[in-house]
């Protein structure tokens, strides 16, 4: 897709410091890192938001997360790895094109796990709500 700094990474038009590749999916690291290690992996084909990305590219592209994730774990040694997904630019997704990240964790770090990104209140009909979500799949 025009204008897509992912697509240009993928087609080569943009150079990036690969760390792993399949037929779905490549795997590089973040221009912009939040730490040494966290790495970007993207489908190859452009697809705007992960809810709407086709059940082919899924497994090629989640295979690529979990041998980034033990990359990770076992080349730099980190203790932990954060995984994670912003599907929309109301969960902060700055770039439309569905990309996951890793990102190294270690005790000392100060970083807190994923409940500390949104604060909020949730109801307590967990029964609704599971029938709400189950009425849609």
């Amino acid at each position: 897709m025009a204008d897509c700094v992912f697509c240009d990474i993928v087609s080569g038009e943009i150079d990036a410091h690969v760390v792993f590749e399949n037929d779905h999916a490549l795997a590089f690291l973040d221009a912009n890192p939040i730490v040494d290690g966290h790495t970007v992996i993207v489908p190859k084909k452009h697809l705007e938001r992960f809810s709407e990305m086709p059940r082919e590219f899924i497994g090629g592209t989640f295979y690529a997360v979990r041998e980034v994730n033990r990359a990770i774990l076992t080349g730099l040694d980190a203790e932990g790895t954060n995984v994670g997904l912003n599907d929309g630019e109301a969960a902060g997704q700055a770039i439309p094109h569905t990309h996951v990240h890793v990102i190294p964790r270690y005790s000392d770090d100060g970083g807190g796990s994923l409940h500390s990104i949104v604060s909020g209140e949730a109801g307590e009909d967990l029964k609704k709500m599971a029938e709400q979500l189950k009425s849609v799949i």
